[in-house]
């Protein structure tokens, strides 16, 4: 046990120091008089110099005091309130010309020399440890020390379900004045809730007022992903929720009368709530008052509660604002959305009889305002116009709450800043003459990445991606010298260089977009370049490759986006015309031949993309929690089979496409048939998110992609087809092929055709997910969430077996951490449960598989 710290030294000691007092001529005052201060003397200092202590005493040389009086307390006073020292004595040495010299004689508190703390498992010691930053010297032990040790050891093992948790501090002082301090430590049982019972409800079941407890839980085997563990806190606010979920049963008056919280065992806890619940009331006459831009009509119809409906307090004041939900249809929003921002919405109970309640809605509506200045803030690098392009409060418009937090989304889209922090500042708020600033408060993130991709498909499949991405470029800044620190920034434009590669792949590609063009109007000009490589490996030794043996893409894209404002002004519109160039040599694998019909020539892909979307997900674009995300893409080459009327069945009787046997050479007359290729291709994408509980945010997502012809004539060519399954990152170019992730299974298991052992691809998919997301932390250092996730999907190679319905599926968890340098790195293990094809034809089940994300949304 620690002993407290004794104020007064021993009746002993106090006589010593009095007779040497005496002998040297040191006495203490006896009676009150008036001295000028000689010398302030300090003994006992170790670790402290006189001077800076002397300095808080409020007294020096040459000044006048009485002795006693009370400036000598004051001196006592002050050097305990320091808690520096355990032991403080003021004495005092008249001198012949009434001068006085004044001796303070201290204890030093004892510096810590180590903390040890024992009983619990030595990591956890360590980080208790760290967070209370018991460096050596640093602390002073006392009892504030021991209190902050105690105190922090008690609260984690509490939180915990510790409730009987015990901290026990000793100290060994050495003659240095230093002290060492073991803590013991003795959590003993973990208590849980063995039953938690009600008294008093007679309208709702115990087990539903139990499961609005949503963090005090009795034990129950079942929800084992769950602790049942009693805090206070926690506990204090469930009481709350009970009686909030009876008020929303109509039961206005209800409340808790009492509550007790007692052992039943050494490790058991029970509770017993015993209710008033009161009348049951219902809505009658609800009157509005002071309204006259809208209509009584048009006002019910928003509050949407009728004469007759259970009362419910909290959906009353949700219908009139909801500050969880800033877009929610309520009245507050339905006012500030057109201008009222100085308007006040107040229910007010003007009669209740028998079991039915009267309001009137008393609204303030106010004048209109409108924005006036418009500034920014916190952006270091942005440029002032970058951000305020994106800003929807434009000064002079009609104040509009929806053009606020919409402002918030569009900022938080750019990826520029922390979305957490980014925050509307309403100044010079002028109700008279109805005008309000708005400064744009942001904090800067790493908008530049070092992409790092990853992803294995199979044997000699693993691919890596190193890629700079500039998402705040500036190209105008690029000739300056001041601007490179480290690289022009601020501009919003972006530019990516990229190398993917492995032992058989390399690919190389150039992008810059101008989001902007032309500063007015955000209409987006985009340029790429890209070179893809692909070999195939020797005969005899897979991991090497064969270096005539390859498949080569060049290809070059521009393009046009621009925001539409119809249907709505979420829409986007991107429009582009895309060339590539393949060129096969000798591309053609051992034993299962090449899966394009040629093992050697060039083809060539001209093509006209159109894509439709409308992301409105929000607000955070790492972790959205609400609204959806649309995509509708369409690829489309020139029908060149108006033009060409060949029919390529009928080129094997060409002499000129047979081999020296007068056969037909199918390798030619392929290799004619797709020198340009024809098709079209639709994708379709759409994705929901919505708010389950707290933070629990469920992400569904569906997918649907096909390819077609123009002409029976021609065939849809064997490039540019879908891939399900593995974790293929995106910068994979083979062929244009795209690439649907499906965890669980890998990508060449699930496209290998079962006899011909070819992994060919497929020309209609789609695919249905579900995940369940809860973040762990949302700061800028790093976003971290976990998941759980189902999901199924399917390619098929011919429109007659589409069966939307027969898929792949796969279930499992996973991780995403997201760092503004690196990007999104995740990691997931999936179960696969549908049978899939080995090299050898063979079905079987794959099982768990591992997948990798670096930089990619599954």
């Amino acid at each position: 046990m620690v002993k407290p710290v004794n104020k007064s030294v021993s009746i002993f000691r106090n006589f010593l120091i009095w007779i040497a007092l005496l002998w040297t001529g040191w006495i203490q005052a006896q009676e009150s008089r008036i001295y000028v201060v000689n010398d302030i003397i300090f003994e006992g200092l170790s670790y402290y110099n006189p001077q800076t202590v002397r300095a808080g005493l409020g007294i020096k040389k040459g000044d006048i005091i009485r002795i006693p009086g009370n400036k000598t307390a004051e001196i006592v006073k002050k050097l305990w309130n320091t808690r520096e020292f355990e032991d403080v004595q003021l004495y005092y040495q008249i001198l012949d010309d009434d001068k006085v010299n004044l001796i303070i004689v201290v204890r030093e508190v004892p510096r810590l020399s180590k903390l040890e703390i024992k009983g619990i498992p030595r990591g956890r010691a360590k980080t208790f440890i760290k967070e209370l930053k018991a460096d050596k010297g640093r602390f002073h032990v006392n009892s504030v020390f021991l209190n902050r040790v105690e105190r922090t050891i008690k609260d984690y093992y509490v939180n915990k379900g510790y409730l009987k948790v015990k901290v026990r501090p000793e100290i060994k002082k050495d003659s240095a004045g230093k002290a060492e301090v073991t803590v013991y430590v003795d959590k003993g049982p973990r208590v849980r809730i063995d039953r938690i019972t009600f008294e008093g409800n007679e309208s709702v079941k115990a087990g539903k007022l139990r499961r609005k407890m949503k963090k005090t839980k009795r034990v129950n085997p079942l929800r084992f992903w769950k602790n049942s563990k009693f805090i206070r806190d926690n506990y204090e606010e469930d009481k709350k929720l009970v009686e909030e979920f009876y008020r929303s049963k109509g039961f206005r008056n209800a409340y808790i009368i009492s509550d007790s919280v007692y052992w039943v065992s050494p490790d058991r806890l029970a509770i017993d709530i015993k209710l008033q619940e009161g009348r049951k009331y219902y809505f009658r006459n609800i009157d509005f008052v002071g309204n006259t831009v809208y209509s009584d009509e048009m006002l019910a119809k928003i509050l949407g509660i009728k004469k007759g409906d259970v009362y419910n307090g909290k959906l009353l004041n949700e219908r009139i604002a909801n500050p969880q939900k800033p877009d929610a249809v309520n009245l507050t929003n339905l006012y500030q959305n057109n201008g009222y921002l100085f308007s006040r919405i107040t229910p007010v109970e003007v009669a209740v009889e028998g079991d039915s309640i009267d309001f009137e809605i008393r609204i303030y509506e106010g004048k209109v305002a409108y924005f006036n200045n418009i500034t920014v803030s916190g952006n270091d690098r942005t440029k002032d116009y970058v951000i305020l392009r994106e800003v929807r409060t434009l000064p002079g418009a009609k104040y509009s709450r929806d053009l606020v937090v919409r402002t918030v989304r569009e900022l938080a889209q750019l990826g520029y800043f922390n979305p957490e922090n980014i925050l509307p500042e309403f100044r010079n708020v002028d109700p008279v003459n109805g005008l309000v600033d708005i400064n744009w408060k942001v904090e800067e993130g790493g908008a530049s990445q070092i992409q790092l991709q990853a992803g294995y498909g199979g044997p000699g499949r693993f691919l890596g991606t190193l890629a700079l991405s500039l998402n705040n470029f500036a190209l105008s800044d690029i000739l300056k010298k001041k601007a490179w620190n480290p690289i022009p920034m601020g501009e919003g434009q972006r530019l990516t260089i990229s190398a993917n590669f492995s032992f058989l792949y390399r690919s190389y590609r150039f992008g810059f977009t101008e989001p902007w063009l032309g500063g007015k109007k955000p209409q987006a000009l985009s340029v790429d370049f890209y070179q893809s490589k692909n070999y195939l490996p020797k005969a005899d030794s897979y991991y090497e490759r064969d270096p005539d043996k390859y498949f080569m893409i060049t290809g070059v894209s521009t393009g046009l986006g621009k925001r539409l404002k119809w249907p709505d002004d979420y829409f986007q519109l991107y429009q582009s015309l895309s060339y590539q160039r393949y060129r096969l040599q000798n591309y053609a694998v051992y034993s299962v031949g090449s899966i394009f019909g040629f093992d050697t020539g060039v083809t060539n892909n001209l093509t006209y993309n159109l894509i439709i979307s409308r992301p409105s997900s929000g607000p955070n674009p790492i972790f959205p929690t609400e609204k959806s995300d649309f995509t509708l893409s369409m690829k489309f080459t020139p029908p060149y089979s108006l033009f060409d009327k060949r029919d390529f069945d009928q080129l094997k009787y060409y002499p000129e496409y047979q081999d020296e046997d007068g056969n037909p050479d199918y390798a030619k007359i392929n290799q004619e048939k797709f020198r340009w290729l024809e098709y079209y291709k639709i994708k379709f994408s759409g994705t929901w998110y919505n708010r389950i509980y707290d933070k629990l945010v469920l992400r569904t997502k569906t997918e649907f992609g096909m390819m077609g012809r123009y002409s029976k004539k021609r065939e849809i060519p064997p490039f540019e087809r879908f891939y399900v399954g593995g974790d293929m990152p995106m910068g994979f170019m083979m062929d244009s092929r795209d690439m649907i992730p499906l965890r669980g299974y890998s990508y060449e298991a699930l496209n290998r055709e079962a006899l011909s052992g070819q992994v060919k691809g497929g020309i209609l998919y789609n695919k249905f997910s579900l995940e369940l997301r809860y973040p762990l932390t949302l700061k800028p250092q790093a976003s971290i969430y976990v998941l759980a996730f189902a999901e199924g999907a399917n390619t098929y190679s011919d429109a007659r077996q589409y069966n939307p319905f027969a898929l792949k599926r796969s279930a499992g968890v996973g991780i995403r951490i997201f760092m503004q340098m690196f990007g999104l790195l995740g990691i997931d293990f999936g179960y696969g449960f549908d049978p899939v094809y080995d090299e050898f034809g063979r079905p079987y089940i794959p099982r768990w598989r591992t997948s990798f994300i670096l930089n990619q949304q599954l």
